[in-house]
């Protein structure tokens, strides 16, 4: 029962976002299991003809499958100058608003679409709220391949902790959509988030962490309350 409560709960949180998004823009569509119901629910508002004229920028593979089986019509980068809302998920937040992201390896084009989008909605379900982050969730670090033993070192010299992420019934390491590699980074004391995401991304060969500071306007919570799903702003 609880697993239920838990996806209705996810599904809940999704359609929240969603319902923030208005006709005639456009949209960030995230990457993770929260985010996937909000792509699922603005597909159907835009099948009902409550919403009209959205065009969707993808932050991954699989955000742009999921996109295309709901009827999002899907745009770049290349043909837009802004975007009005971005909806995206988060392994850990902190009190501050502050995220890490990229358990799905998705960090660096999510960091791209939700950085440039006027508002970030993060979904998240109350398990994902920490005190400080890096409690619970290493940091993602995405880095190109020939890069991976000296940005290793330098990672240890920071601190940290680091691992090459290896696949799941695959056999050797996770591949990003952009052909890079994947280290996730334990830090015991990760205070400042702000300076370590700038110290991370000047090491050669990273191209991007999951530290994402100062960047989401709202986050929406889930959380079950008496067995039942609610949805809270942060």
């Amino acid at each position: 029962m609880a697993n239920d409560a838990a996806q209705v709960m996810k599904q809940e949180v999704g359609k929240a976002a969603a319902s923030r998004v208005t006709s005639g823009t456009i949209v960030g569509l995230g990457t993770g299991s929260t985010t996937a119901y909000a792509i699922q629910f603005i597909g159907e508002r835009l099948q009902s003809g409550e919403l009209k004229d959205i065009v969707g920028i993808p932050t991954s593979f699989q955000a742009e499958v999921l996109a295309k089986k709901f009827g999002i019509p899907l745009t770049s980068l290349d043909a837009v100058d802004h975007i009005d809302v971005a909806i995206d998920g988060a392994d850990e937040v902190d009190p501050n608003k502050n995220l890490i992201k990229g358990g799905g390896a998705a960090h660096t084009r999510e960091k791209v679409v939700d950085y440039l989008a006027n508002q970030f909605i993060v979904v998240v379900d109350s398990g994902k709220l920490v005190q400080r982050l890096g409690e619970s969730f290493l940091l993602p670090v995405e880095v190109i391949p020939m890069a991976i033993t000296p940005a290793m070192a330098a990672l240890k010299k920071l601190g940290g902790q680091p691992e090459l992420r290896m696949g799941v019934k695959k056999a050797g390491p996770v591949v990003t959509d952009q052909g890079n590699l994947v280290i996730d980074v334990k830090f015991d004391n990760l205070s400042n988030p702000e300076e370590l995401e700038k110290t991370i991304n000047n090491i050669p060969g990273v191209l991007e962490n999951g530290l994402f500071v100062n960047c989401a306007d709202l986050v929406l919570v889930g959380e079950i309350v008496d067995g039942k799903p609610v949805v809270r702003e942060m």
